[in-house]
């Protein structure tokens, strides 16, 4: 089978997650967010968290464990934390958690903020995977890097990508990820 048969196999709309990673943000600055939700809902795909969180690898991982176990989302979009600086911790936490990568989506988004923002592209440690039935993607907090991600990435193939991984029966407990 094809890519576009795979992809209208997929699901056409996708429970997703959104998880801001800051230290700084809360709910009236949160830019970045804000439009990831705007943009799941105008294309259909109901949020069925939405949550600000601090650049503390633990936090991050108990969360992501959190909605693996609850199964209510299929999809969980994080923004923040991708870049160098030391407060930037979300790849460390999101990588380490991820059973597949999906190095494409790193690499084409780099590839693509190029484009706009020159060598600047290279300080992304933008990061997707799968993850106990779920598919992660991690982004960069700039509403910048959001609007591009989620237009010519997330939302052209998260249904795909959706239909591909199966959601994993969250009594597991044996999993060694936690």
């Amino acid at each position: 089978m094809g890519h576009r048969e795979h992809r209208r196999k997929g699901p056409a709309f996708v429970p997703c997650a959104v998880l801001t990673v800051s230290d700084t943000r809360d709910t009236s600055t949160d830019r970045s967010g804000g439009y990831i939700r705007r943009a799941l809902d105008r294309a259909g795909h109901p949020v069925v968290e939405y949550r600000i969180i601090p650049d503390e690898p633990p936090r991050i991982t108990a969360r992501l464990r959190a909605l693996a176990r609850a199964g209510r989302a299929r999809v969980v979009l994080l923004t923040g934390g991708t870049g160098i600086a030391p407060r930037d911790r979300t790849f460390e936490a999101v990588s380490g958690l991820l059973e597949k990568r999906l190095d494409g989506f790193g690499e084409i988004f780099r590839a693509l903020s190029y484009r706009r923002v020159g060598p600047a592209a290279m300080l992304s440690r933008a990061v997707a995977g799968t993850y106990r039935g779920l598919v992660v993607f991690s982004m960069p907090g700039s509403i910048d890097a959001v609007r591009l991600a989620m237009r010519r990435l997330i939302l052209p193939e998260m249904g795909h990508a959706a239909g591909l991984v199966a959601p994993r029966d969250r009594r597991e407990r044996h999993d060694r990820r936690g």
